[in-house]
């Protein structure tokens, strides 16, 4: 073999090696990626970069009485804002047409209780008069049966947390109330004796709101939220009562000037249960100015706390 023909067969068995390595390394992984059945991948799925997105709750209006013929469930509700306690406009004809008949029953059969339950979460903010957004809100959906026309007498409130209960992306609560009808045993007295015991306390122990001087926003504590949810109770549920705010002040300035002060207080305070849900119907606002001090007026202590407006009921 002579020395050219050696170099030309080199040079082929490298075009062929270099061929059959191109296959193997370049065109079949491309060809048997292309041939792969769908839904199957080579790459192994990166689920550190997934978020934990919750689908809003979309709570049905459901009642029903296990003692009488009252059953519904339409998927409409009452909703309201993510730290809201006002019902949202508007409110569905399909809600509306169904409380109508809610009503309808209530006002036909005088020993039902309907039960209404306010769902909140523990991350809104609750600016409300009450201990709880959820009773807040069960209490706005409660004065909006009441003016349909059911008696507050068959309306008990309760809040609840839920923090399984998710806005929408709109940071809207759709129907975060449930609700439970009772049938009263006939003599049954509980309702009575429950509200005496508790118009007992609260004439014994009033909410007392303290006021310094040009004050314009009312921040009331756990204890004293507590204190206006019992009195919204008691007021509901009692024949004739009504809430009064009482304004006093100290004897610094004339008695005339004091009496207008005091009373301009007691306004203050009624108009901040009324924005709360508290009909303003039910609420008396008077004054009395320097002549009910409670402590001496003498020292700055003391006429701190006889500037003060006392909310109890009749």
């Amino acid at each position: 073999m002579s020395k050219k023909t050696g170099y030309l067969l080199g040079i082929l068995l490298t075009i062929i090696l270099g061929t059959i390595l191109y296959w193997f390394l370049c065109c079949k992984p491309c060809l048997e990626a292309k041939t792969k059945p769908s839904g199957i991948t080579t790459k192994t799925e990166d689920t550190s970069v997934k978020t934990n997105l919750k689908s809003a709750t979309m709570n049905a209006f459901a009642v029903k009485d296990a003692n009488g013929d009252l059953d519904f469930s339409i998927n409409e509700n009452l909703n309201f804002n993510n730290s809201g306690t006002s019902i949202l406009e508007p409110i569905s004809g399909n809600v509306e047409r169904n409380v109508v008949n809610l009503v309808k029953y209530h006002n036909a059969n005088p020993s039902k209780r309907l039960d209404i339950t306010g769902h909140y979460r523990s991350d809104e903010t609750n600016n409300s008069a009450f201990p709880n957004l959820g009773l807040a809100r069960a209490n706005a959906a409660k004065n909006y049966y009441v003016s349909k026309g059911m008696s507050s007498k068959m309306i008990n409130t309760y809040g609840k947390l839920d923090d399984s209960f998710y806005a929408d992306t709109k940071g809207v609560l759709h129907g975060p109330l449930s609700y439970n009808v009772k049938t009263m045993k006939e003599g049954n007295t509980s309702d009575v004796d429950e509200m005496k015991k508790l118009g007992d306390s609260i004439k014994a122990d009033p909410l007392v709101l303290y006021f310094n001087t040009a004050q314009a926003s009312i921040n009331l504590t756990t204890v004293q939220r507590q204190k206006v949810a019992n009195m919204i109770k008691y007021v509901d549920h009692v024949e004739g009562a009504s809430i009064n705010t009482i304004g006093h002040t100290d004897n610094t300035g004339n008695r005339a000037n004091n009496i207008k002060l005091a009373k301009s207080r007691a306004d203050f305070a009624k108009d901040y249960l009324d924005k709360n849900g508290i009909s303003a119907n039910k609420i008396n606002s008077s004054s009395k100015g320097p002549d009910q001090p409670i402590a001496d007026n003498t020292t700055a202590e003391g006429r701190a706390k006889n500037r003060r407006v006392v909310v109890t009921i009749n």
